[in-house]
């Protein structure tokens, strides 16, 4: 038996689909991608929902885990993922730190921190900015105050970091899954209505994730990113989001189905 992990991913180009592509390639795992086609809706399909209940990405199929090698692991959830690569396949703690250390206890703190609080608000903004069908401005106001709230618990964070430890990073003295996961959404922070010019360490933090070997490698899969290239052209980023509006509405009828 192979030594060798053999690892499909299914992704596509969003926040949470490149914190997973981001640490395999850092943790330089070999795997097959398998891109998912959301304006499709391939991701409701049930092939797919054989593999992810939950009918979202990314998702991962480990096909022959240490644990148990003939049986195949499906894992779902971005968050989940990271914590099954750092803890399964990263015993030199590249991207992690050591189990029940204080470092690892703190790192689990920011896993959870963003994906039940920056992601979802973050996504909520994105959506009552970018494509609602109608204008809300009670619901705009509110999820991007709550975004830019959670932006300025990240920049205390970071500062923290910096004054105690001499540190850049979120945790430690190291790049951890706890930097991969938010990065995931804060490349993205612009389209949600939130200025990182307003958060001097968040910002410096994001271009000095850009420049880790591999991050640029990982956030490109499978594809780059039509979205990132437009950033900050408003009239582009509108003709975007008017592309797109069909079949996020579309999919949210049928999931109310």
């Amino acid at each position: 038996m192979s030594n060798t992990p053999e690892l499909t991913l299914y992704t596509g180009q969003t926040p949470n689909g490149i914190k997973i592509s981001i640490a395999l390639s850092l943790l330089s795992l070999p795997y097959k991608t398998v891109p998912i086609s959301l304006s499709t809706h391939e991701q409701k399909s049930p092939w797919f929902t054989s593999i992810n209940p939950n009918g979202r990405i990314p998702a991962l199929t480990d096909h022959s885990p240490p644990s148990s090698p003939k049986t195949p692991l499906h894992i779902m959830e971005s968050g989940a993922i990271l914590l099954y690569l750092s803890e399964t396949y990263d015993p030199n703690h590249k991207i992690s730190f050591p189990k029940g250390s204080t470092e690892y206890w703190e790192t689990i703190q920011w896993v959870f921190w963003q994906n039940a609080g920056l992601g979802p608000m973050q996504g909520q903004s994105n959506h009552f900015i970018r494509y609602a069908g109608e204008d809300i401005k009670y619901a705009k106001e509110r999820y991007v105050n709550e975004t830019r709230r959670l932006y300025s618990i990240l920049e205390k964070r970071l500062e923290v970091q910096e004054v105690e430890g001499g540190s850049g990073w979120v945790v430690g003295d190291h790049v951890s899954i706890a930097d991969i996961t938010i990065f995931g959404w804060a490349v993205f922070a612009e389209w949600a209505g939130v200025d990182l010019k307003e958060f001097e360490r968040v910002r410096r933090w994001r271009e000095r994730m850009e420049g880790v070997e591999g991050v640029e490698e990982g956030r490109n899969v499978p594809e780059p990113s039509g979205l990132r290239a437009i950033m900050g052209d408003e009239r582009k980023m509108e003709e975007f989001a008017e592309g797109s509006k069909k079949w996020i509405l579309e999919g949210m009828k049928r999931d109310a189905k």
